[in-house]
């Protein structure tokens, strides 16, 4: 070390000099990344013939290997799904949910901002520039909208990098580069996926990543000074936007064994599925040899109730118990009740019961085969089978669920929406399934059962509400923490 550097470091410098490092290095990376899109869209805005024939040769080549395969088609339209606009706002918006709830909106700010200048950037560079899609020989996939640059490709950089900017603090140091590996696999994958589909050029996704970098590095370095303007010490990026958020980030920071014995759990928990299949196929097998003349007497005399509007009001019932409509309502209270509660026991609860539900209503399904009522049946043929109904077991399980989950844990008056919802959704959707002929009275009655003792063994193996805890209660815990 030479004398002047020695001064500067006894004189406290130091700090300064690194700063100022930094500062100039993430200048020249930013600069760079910009230059980088300002070359790409340069090179596509005049046509330049290289760069054409490139993108071109790569699109039609992926295009030969990717057309052969059905399966690797739907590969690639799932993963580039991760990179949709709807997938993606829905992500923020809970990320902002939770961030709200453990009292850090200077974070939920940054993501609300980073993202919209996201959705400002791509539909504005596309009218600006006016590139085609690619047109190819066998078509498997189609998009809307011009072409340069990648809306995939810019927003999960941008999306998934602010995200990765904001939680890295919540991350124990050892998972960091797994975390960070993560989320860079799963931007390269959504670019990829929307070469391998042909709806966009490599130099579309090229552009859409570069300039998700360079935006990304302009909103954090605002953070950055914003921070510094509130007092705070400046911190090197790895450390991620907000470091002393740590232990606010961290998911369940205090929380001990989810379960203890986790082993004996488990086998608990298999032994009561296998009960439950048990007295699903007993009830299954006997209804259908059965088959009560009432059982389907019931379907139609609410046939005679069939009118447009009640046909329209039905339809919507029964969405609320379908697949799509059971998984969106529990990716939206899992991590919310993390958020509150910061405990894993009622999200695991949840999650045990909606997966539990499915694998018994596929198997019992498949092993009964109950045929549907002899009726007009207004949703056509089905895959599986009439005993269970699926969706009415799922609406129970669902609601069921977060009922004795928020019924432990909330004090207020309002908790008494839960309860009741979980006996209105199931009731609509029963006789929605009912009305529409795809069900017999007897199914309900499956679906109740399968309902009922698959809670009832993860109640009782799961515990859920065992040490439960009010939103205040946690936050306390979680503030002792922080000063221990």
């Amino acid at each position: 070390m030479s004398q002047d550097n020695r001064v500067v470091e006894r004189s406290g410098w130091a700090p300064v000099r690194h700063f100022a490092e930094r500062s100039v290095l993430g200048l020249i990376a930013v600069i760079a990344v910009g230059l980088g899109f300002a070359a790409l869209l340069l090179l596509v805005r005049f046509h330049w013939t290289p760069l054409q024939n490139l993108d071109h040769r790569v699109a039609e080549g992926l295009n030969h290997r990717v057309a052969a395969s059905d399966l690797a088609v739907k590969v690639l339209q799932q993963i580039s799904t991760f990179g949709g606009r709807v997938f993606m706002i829905s992500l923020v918006a809970v990320v902002v949910a939770m961030l709200l709830i453990r009292r850090r909106p200077r974070l939920a700010l940054y993501l609300v901002v980073t993202g919209v200048g996201a959705m400002i950037l791509d539909p504005s560079l596309k009218v600006l520039v006016g590139r085609v899609r690619p047109v190819l020989e066998t078509p498997v996939a189609h998009a809307p909208g011009n072409s340069f640059p990648s809306g995939h490709a810019l927003g999960s950089m941008i999306v998934y990098g602010m995200l990765a900017l904001v939680l890295l603090p919540g991350v124990r140091r050892r998972w960091r580069p797994l975390f960070l590996g993560l989320i860079g696999l799963i931007v390269a994958l959504i670019g990829f996926s929307r070469i391998a589909l042909g709806v966009h050029f490599l130099s579309d996704v090229l552009a859409g990543w570069l300039l998700g970098i360079a935006w990304i590095s302009t909103t954090a370095y605002a953070f950055r000074v914003w921070r510094r303007e509130a007092g705070h010490s400046s911190s090197p990026a790895r450390e991620g936007l907000e470091p002393e958020a740590a232990t606010d980030l961290r998911l369940a920071p205090a929380e001990e064994a989810v379960l203890p014995h986790p082993w004996a759990k488990a086998a608990e928990i298999l032994v009561g599925w296998v009960l439950t299949f048990g007295l699903l196929y007993v009830a299954g097998y006997s209804f259908t040899r059965w088959n009560p003349a009432w059982d389907d007497g019931f379907c139609r005399w609410l046939q005679t109730f069939r009118t447009p509007g009640l046909d329209q009001v039905s339809w919507l019932w029964s969405k609320a118990g379908d697949t799509h409509a059971i998984l969106t309502v529990s990716l939206i209270v899992c991590p919310l009740a993390l958020a509150l509660w910061r405990q894993w026991r009622p999200v695991l609860f949840l999650v045990l019961a909606m997966v539990g539900e499915l694998t018994l209503f596929l198997t019992s399904a498949a092993a009964v085969g109950r045929p549907r009522p002899g009726v007009e049946q207004l949703d056509g043929q089905m895959p599986t089978s009439s005993f269970p109904s699926g969706h009415i077991a799922a609406t129970i399980c669902l609601w069921s669920a977060i009922a004795i989950i928020v019924m432990a844990r909330v004090r207020k008056p309002w908790r008494w929406v839960f309860p009741v919802l979980a006996v209105v959704m199931p009731l609509g959707v029963a006789l929605s399934r009912m009305y529409r002929g795809m069900h017999h009275p007897t199914d309900v009655l499956g679906a109740c059962l399968l309902a009922a003792a698959w809670l009832s063994v993860l109640w009782w193996v799961v515990r859920p509400n065992a040490h439960a805890v009010t939103a205040a209660e946690a936050a306390v815990e979680n503030r002792q923490l922080v000063v221990a």
